[in-house]
């Protein structure tokens, strides 16, 4: 507002119309919001589209049909683009090849070194790729991981009862 003198007078501004603080305690140290505290907590809601995707739909929208006729097109007659663009829609690209290899039972810990000797024979001749290789021998620690902690859990329970007979004897 401004009065006859045209000098500006000033507005009291209400502390509703503060910008909000946040605790300290939803900031680490460095400056960065805690994990499950977000700088926006009332920001987009999950599920919202952008207004540009939602436009172009509306565009599109019962012209799906005659694009796909258009592009089929354009493949058959010889446009490589098209062409990509309908192979990759009809023939998803494979992740990875199944690999089938006879690995010895493993039934514990000392039956692992026999497999990752399979295992490292078959790259080592190119039955499987390295990738595949690796991939196996994270499956075959897991599998050693586990069978240790079995084993250590087995031994628990024997010495815990060795120890209770020798409690109970005194």
């Amino acid at each position: 507002m401004s009065d006859t003198t045209g000098v500006g007078t000033a507005v009291a501004v209400s502390e509703t119309h503060l910008p909000e603080t946040r605790p300290a305690e939803t900031r680490l140290a460095d400056g960065r919001f805690a994990p499950g505290h977000s700088g926006n907590p009332l920001g987009r809601p999950l599920g919202s589209r952008h207004k540009a995707t939602l436009a172009a739909e509306a565009l599109l929208s019962g012209e799906a049909e005659a694009l796909s006729g258009k592009v089929i097109a354009l493949a058959l007659s010889g446009d490589s683009t098209a062409l990509r663009l309908c192979i990759e829609r009809l023939i998803p690209r494979l992740r990875a090849r199944p690999v089938s290899l006879d690995l010895p039972l493993v039934r514990t810990t000392a039956d692992i070194s026999d497999a990752l000797t399979v295992v490292v024979g078959a790259a080592a001749t190119g039955e499987i790729d390295a990738a595949h290789a690796r991939d196996m021998a994270i499956l075959l620690e897991s599998k050693r991981k586990s069978l240790e902690s079995i084993e250590i859990h087995e031994r628990l329970q024997i010495v815990e009862k060795k120890l209770s007979r020798d409690q109970s004897g005194l």
